[in-house]
């Protein structure tokens, strides 16, 4: 689909909220000039990304989720660390959490890179991995300043792909 297409297909959601997600939409060609032209249309623009690109050349009007990739992930090694000092307070930090050894591993990089001073942190239990009661507990317990967040698609819809 070429740029131009895309701009009016968003248009014609009427909406003023854009979010840029689904695999790594970094790793998309026109995927910088797309985050650019929503911008310059006027669009409140996110992007999801996982994390495993350089985000320094996103424009700087764009709300970046970034995850950063646990252990349990099996993807801790694509994790490029210097993402970090490109966070900007709209953004947010996300680690989505396989494990109690995840969470113990994620409480250590959120105090090391001192995450929570630069913009807001989430931490989301994996579907059918971590009891979110537990998540809540721990999160307490240790006084993080951290948000919590479920995998809502996998409330709603389960484990079904596609959905």
């Amino acid at each position: 689909m070429e740029l131009g297409d895309i701009l009016a297909k968003v248009a014609g959601y009427g909406t003023k909220y854009v979010t840029v997600t689904g695999g790594e939409p970094l790793a998309q060609k026109g995927c910088l000039v797309l985050l650019k032209e929503l911008c310059d249309a006027g669009y409140s623009v996110s992007l999801e990304t996982g994390g495993a690109i350089d985000i320094s050349p996103v424009d700087k009007r764009v709300s970046v989720i970034l995850d950063v990739k646990t252990p349990d992930s099996g993807e801790v090694a694509n994790n490029v660390w210097s993402n970090l000092e490109h966070l900007k307070q709209a953004d947010e930090v996300k680690f989505v959490l396989c494990s109690r050894a995840d969470y113990d591993w994620a409480k250590e990089v959120l105090a090391k890179h001192h995450i929570a001073d630069k913009c807001p942190v989430l931490f989301s239990p994996v579907y059918s991995q971590i009891n979110p009661t537990d998540l809540a507990g721990w999160v307490l317990q240790d006084k993080l300043p951290v948000r919590m967040q479920v995998q809502l698609h996998k409330i709603l819809w389960g484990e079904k792909p596609g959905v």
